[in-house]
This record gives structure tokens, C-alpha cells and sequence, in this order.
């Protein structure tokens, strides 16, 4: 298979057309950075081409992140879906068990950093740590790059100036060895998006998430509405008051549905699912019918349409000052968060109080990337919040 046809993001040309060992890929939301890297590994995988100017014909191509539960909801998810688009899947040869693809001499594999013996054991041609400031740079990247012969892809969403893909990569060594490239995107880059998501993503307009989130440029997030948080690797048994909530979306927002519940002075959430464009069948299909589901009330037909299918469903009480309620009774809680709840996480970084044009910080939070943690927020006025305390919010 020696001619791939696919549409390309300029993420991914940007990439293509570049003469450095390090790529580093430093961007905003929706620019599609881990996509189009993706693509690039794809159409390598399939004809040897990694770039414009060069020609890998054997070698293996390591796919990194922290997490193996993030590495598979995201990178190779996006991975299978290429090849699929590109009619190329069927050709090659699929390893579930230890996650690799492979076609005629050449290798894509997927493992995180939480397995020491493929970090510090195996070497490759080419690497591509996703999410890459998530990483330690000594135990982690320094292991790999020293183990990597040809290339080194890297992408981050720029929330940390201090982390080390800035301070040792962009910094010193861009500097020092002339062989790093700083690829900057935004969702301008990505043609893909509708007009409604290029004018949302637009209309952020709190300055710290601005610089970063739509200009791709380092700052640091300040007024987090969850600062802190700990990750988990699952659910764990004998939780009491356990529900999900669900928050409604469908072109452009999310519909978000949440796993809750306490354990001690612990509250745990799991991310069940998180996507555009679901209707009503598919939301119940994934939902249990176990445990009650708390729905975003301004869809009632919604709701009922769901429980008719046997899930136990029923709308979520707000009204005024429900928003400061509901994040006050998560707040009485260590919040422990699974792993796989790629999206959650990913809203936990950006969701954040409002900053007045002075720089006066408020206690209101923005309306913009809390899909998953609204669904958590109808879980737990209705789960935890006392009844007198619902009644006089509804």
C-alpha cells in the first residue's frame, strides 16, 4: 500500500514539513494536535513515509502516555479510527494483547509510562509522548529519548510554564542542540471544526484560559473551581448513595454521564461517557438500570423517554443558587477521580471561577468546560444534599 489519501489538519503539515529530531506541539483546544500526529504515524505505518524529506522502510514507532486507561480512550483510539478511514486496518496485523500494529517491517506500539520494563527495556525509531507534560522528565522521557534513533514527536496543552517540556526542551535545548522544532496551534489549524465550535471555543474569554487554551501559549490556570483532586484506578466496592449524573448535550455540547459515590470522607466519580450527537436510545443503552440516574431537569421529555426504556431516571432539582450549592456538597469531599475519566480530568483544569477585566477574582464560576462536572453536581444535590435544602432551591 504505497499511496494514502487523507485529509490533513496544518498540525499535521506543520509536522510533516519538519527538519528537526524534536517536535514539539504546543497548542490550544480542538487543534487537533494528537489526531493529526496520528495520522502521520498511520501513513508511516503503511508506506514507510514519515515526513516529507524522510523514509523510515523498518523500525518500530512508540506511542507514550502516563496512563494506559488515557492512552487507549485517546491516541489510539484516534489511531484505529485512521486506519479504518483509510481502508488500511484489515491489511495489517492487530495485537490487542500488547497493543501494536503491524505491516510489513514496520511497528506502532501503545504503552504507558506505569510499565518500567518498556520505558527503560526497548528501543525505537521513532516516539510520540502524548499529553507529554503529564511525564516526568527524568524516569520518564529521558529513558525513552535516549532509546529513541530518528524522531521524537511531543504534544501538551500549554497550562504549566513550568514544566519541562518547556524549561528543558523549549528552552535549553531548542537553544543548545538546534534540533527542536516549537510547532504553536490553535483550532484555526483545524478545518475540521464547525463554525459553532470555532466561535465557542472563541468566545472564552477569562484571559488565563484564553492565553492557553486559544492561543496555546503557557500560563498558569489560577482559581480552579476543584484544584485538587486524586486519581484512581477504579471504583472501589461498598459505595454508599450511588447514582450517575447526566448532563444533556448534543451538536456542540457533550452529553455527560458520571458514576458516583462516597466512600468514608471519599467521594469517587467515574467517567461513563462523554459525547456530541447521542440521542435518547444510546443514552440509555450505557446508562445502568441499577441505580438512579440524575438528569439536567430542562429536558423532561428527555428523561422520560429514557426511563421508559427501564433506566431509573429522574430530573435533578435547581434553580437559583443550586450552581454554588451543588459545588459546595462536592467539595465536603476528597474528590477521587478514575483514570479513564479522560475528560473529566481534562475539564478539572479548566474549569474555573470568573476573573474580572481588572484581575479581581470572583466567586462565580464560568459556564464553559463543566459538562462533567455538572452531571456530578446533579448526582450530588440529590444524592447527598438534604431534602429541606433541595425543597428551597428548587
Amino acid at each position: 500500500m504505497q499511496e494514502v489519501a487523507i485529509q490533513t489538519t496544518g498540525v499535521f503539515n506543520k509536522n510533516w514539513n519538519s527538519t528537526k529530531k524534536i517536535m514539539v506541539n504546543r497548542g490550544g483546544t480542538r487543534a487537533g494536535k494528537t489526531y493529526s500526529i496520528m495520522q502521520i504515524f498511520a501513513v508511516w505505518l503503511m508506506t514507510g513515509k514519515i515526513r516529507a524529506n524522510l523514509e523510515i522502510k523498518d523500525g518500530v514507532a512508540s506511542v507514550v502516555r502516563k496512563t494506559l486507561p488515557s492512552l487507549k480512550a485517546t491516541a489510539q483510539k484516534d489511531f484505529e479510527e485512521i486506519l479504518t478511514k483509510m481502508g488500511a486496518y484489515t491489511l495489517v496485523e492487530v495485537n490487542k494483547t500488547d497493543r501494536f500494529y503491524k505491516y510489513e517491517g514496520r511497528v506502532v506500539e501503545f504503552f504507558s509510562v506505569d510499565d518500567a520494563q518498556k520505558v527503560r527495556g526497548r528501543k525505537r525509531n521513532i516516539l510520540f509522548c502524548n499529553e507529554a507534560n503529564e511525564l516526568n522528565f527524568k524516569t520518564d522521557f529521558f529513558q525513552l529519548l535516549m532509546r529513541t534513533s530518528d524522531l521524537i514527536f511531543i504534544d501538551l496543552n500549554p497550562s504549566d510554564p513550568y514544566t519541562w517540556v518547556n524549561t528543558k526542551i523549549e528552552q535549553e535545548r531548542y537553544h543548545t542542540r538546534g534540533d527542536v522544532d516549537v510547532l504553536v496551534s490553535t483550532h484555526k489549524d483545524n478545518p475540521f471544526l464547525t463554525e459553532e465550535q470555532h466561535r465557542e471555543i472563541e468566545s472564552i474569554s477569562d484571559p488565563q484560559l484564553r492565553k492557553v487554551y486559544v492561543d496555546g501559549e503557557y500560563g498558569i490556570v489560577k482559581g480552579l473551581v476543584f484544584p485538587k483532586v486524586t486519581i484512581v484506578d477504579r471504583m472501589p466496592d461498598g459505595l454508599r448513595k450511588e447514582g450517575v449524573g447526566l448532563d444533556f448535550g448534543f451538536t456542540n455540547d457533550p452529553t455527560a454521564a458520571m458514576h458516583c459515590g462516597i466512600l468514608g470522607k471519599k467521594l469517587y466519580i467515574n467517567e461513563i461517557f462523554y459525547r456530541t450527537g447521542m440521542f435518547a436510545d444510546e443514552i440509555a443503552a450505557e446508562l445502568p438500570s441499577r441505580i438512579p440516574v440524575y438528569c439536567d431537569a430542562q429536558d423532561p421529555r428527555l428523561i422520560k423517554t429514557i426511563a421508559r426504556t427501564g433506566v431509573w431516571a429522574q430530573a435533578a432539582k435547581k434553580g437559583k443558587g443550586s450552581i454554588d450549592f451543588g459545588i459546595g456538597l462536592i467539595k465536603q469531599y476528597e474528590i477521587c477521580i478514575t483514570v479513564n475519566s479522560v475528560n473529566l480530568l481534562k475539564e478539572q483544569k479548566q474549569y474555573k471561577y470568573k476573573v474580572l477585566p481588572d484581575g479581581t477574582a470572583t466567586n462565580k464560576p464560568i459556564d464553559q468546560f463543566n459538562h462533567g462536572w455538572d452531571a456530578v453536581r446533579y448526582w450530588a444535590m440529590m444524592a447527598i444534599g438534604q431534602q429541606k435544602q433541595l425543597l428551597s432551591y428548587g
